[in-house]
């Protein structure tokens, strides 16, 4: 019996290979026996509870591939689970998990108990992605380098070329939302992925790391998910800021970052501040995050903005006029995922309109996004509520004539688009008719100083405001 079961399994072992890495392979499919073939159901024992439901929530879809090639759609499988490697005079000891996943107690036998469950179920994954938890469409070639992020891409590739090897271990990524942080840690997993055959890459959210965790007390099965972790060649976690206040999941992960950094292995965090800043934290753990090198991602500047627009166009195989790269870039400067956002809607809304992407569709979207969805104040509803107040048009505020008429009220909107918005002098003085940044602090200057003595020029801006909010 056993040696059909024998059979069976290495028939189903011809189509794993093929579908997984060898290191993946060698992780989580060498370490199984095949006990048993009854009619079409195959009994395999693994090693541990955490092993069985790492198999079943990343590679369901590859074993059921693997059952339908050995034995046909009907084939079904079973687990054998040790939960006690038994010694000289005791035989190992297994335990019975119903199809819920939920652990029964053990029952104390001189035989393996047999697993048995209902037949197996289809889940819609993709076991090679899973694998890693990896993104593979986050790579170096499509991360734009820029003076925001040229040190964090820099130090990332070093790390991707020598993984455990440079200082930079641990590799600290921090920055705000939407600037790039998981991509670029994507990138050297990736990238190591590729190379590197023999390293073993893995990808988590430290929330997935403590429900990992959680998961792992509640079935007893802490030891398995500890020397799990310690085993990974390159451990990538996201967002460790949400490890705070969380101290036994703290604890776990301090034992298993001294044993990989010790061991050689890679250690990549990502972060929305700087170690110093982070709250909640334990100090031990705070003072090995500094061991290797921290760099910040900060928000692009507009030649970055506007290379990014262009390499997602390009990925798109959209063209559109440079103008209205320029219009967008100047518009928005908070992030990239923003920014690569409002690229997808207008590239949604010429397709649906069946016409080009020009300047007037682009403030159309922008309007409906920043102003209605973010309720944000913009560059062109400044220049709106200030030619409406003051009776003069968009075109006249950024027209080149000097007349005393139009320079007031002009000023008065490069002075509101500074306070209001986040855009730069240089952006601002763009949406004015191309004036230098010289031209915008002159104008911020005059009405900053005619609000301190002219009552006028006082309540003009104050009912603008109000307008504005």
């Amino acid at each position: 019996m056993q040696r059909e079961a024998v059979t069976v399994w290495n028939r189903c072992v011809q189509i794993i290979r093929e579908s997984i890495p060898d290191q993946s392979f060698r992780t989580w499919f060498e370490p199984i026996v095949p006990l048993r073939l009854h009619e079409k159901e195959l009994t395999i024992q693994v090693p541990s509870q955490f092993f069985y439901e790492w198999l079943e929530e990343n590679y369901v879809h590859v074993l059921r591939k693997a059952l339908d090639f050995a034995i046909g759609p009907e084939g079904q499988l079973q687990y054998s689970i040790i939960v006690d490697q038994g010694d000289e005079r005791s035989r190992p000891l297994t335990v019975n998990v119903p199809t819920t996943k939920t652990t029964q107690s053990a029952k104390p036998d001189n035989v393996n108990a047999d697993i048995l469950r209902s037949p197996f179920e289809m889940k819609d994954l993709d076991s090679l992605q899973l694998d890693s938890y990896l993104n593979p469409t986050y790579t170096f070639d499509n991360f734009v380098e820029g003076d925001c992020n040229r040190l964090g891409r820099s130090a990332g590739f070093a790390v991707a070329q020598r993984p455990g090897v440079t200082s930079f271990n641990p590799l600290m990524i921090y920055g705000g939302v939407g600037l790039g942080k998981t991509h670029l840690v994507q990138a050297i997993g990736n990238h190591i992925k590729n190379t590197n055959q023999d390293k073993f890459v893995l990808y988590v959210s430290s929330e997935k790391f403590t429900n990992q965790f959680i998961n792992a007390i509640r079935t007893d099965t802490l030891r398995d998910f500890t020397n799990f972790y310690m085993q990974v060649g390159v451990l990538i976690i996201d967002d460790i800021q949400f490890l705070a206040g969380k101290e036994k999941t703290q604890e776990t992960f301090f034992h298993v970052f001294n044993h990989l950094h010790q061991s050689g292995k890679q250690i990549i965090m990502t972060s929305d501040r700087a170690p110093r800043d982070l709250q909640g934290l334990q100090d031990r753990l705070l003072s090995r995050f500094k061991w290797g090198l921290s760099a910040d991602l900060q928000t692009p500047d507009l030649e970055t903005r506007i290379a990014i627009i262009q390499k997602k166009l390009l990925s798109e195989g959209v063209y559109i006029d440079y103008s209205v790269i320029e219009y967008l870039a100047h518009s928005i400067n908070t992030n990239v995922r923003e920014l690569e956002g409002v690229i997808v809607s207008l590239m949604a809304q010429a397709s649906l309109a069946r016409r080009d992407i020009d300047l007037e569709l682009a403030r159309s979207v922008l309007r409906n996004i920043v102003i209605d969805v973010d309720k944000e104040v913009t560059i062109d509803s400044v220049q709106e509520a200030v030619a409406d107040y003051f009776k003069v048009t968009i075109i006249d505020l950024k027209s080149k004539s000097r007349k005393k008429e139009l320079v007031y009220p002009r000023q008065i909107a490069m002075f509101l688009a500074k306070e209001k918005t986040e855009l730069s002098l240089k952006s601002i003085g763009y949406h004015f008719g191309g004036r230098d940044h010289s031209t915008v602090i002159h104008a911020i200057q005059t009405i900053s100083d005619l609000i301190g003595n002219d009552a006028h020029a006082r309540d003009a801006v104050e009912k603008l405001k109000a307008i504005l909010k």
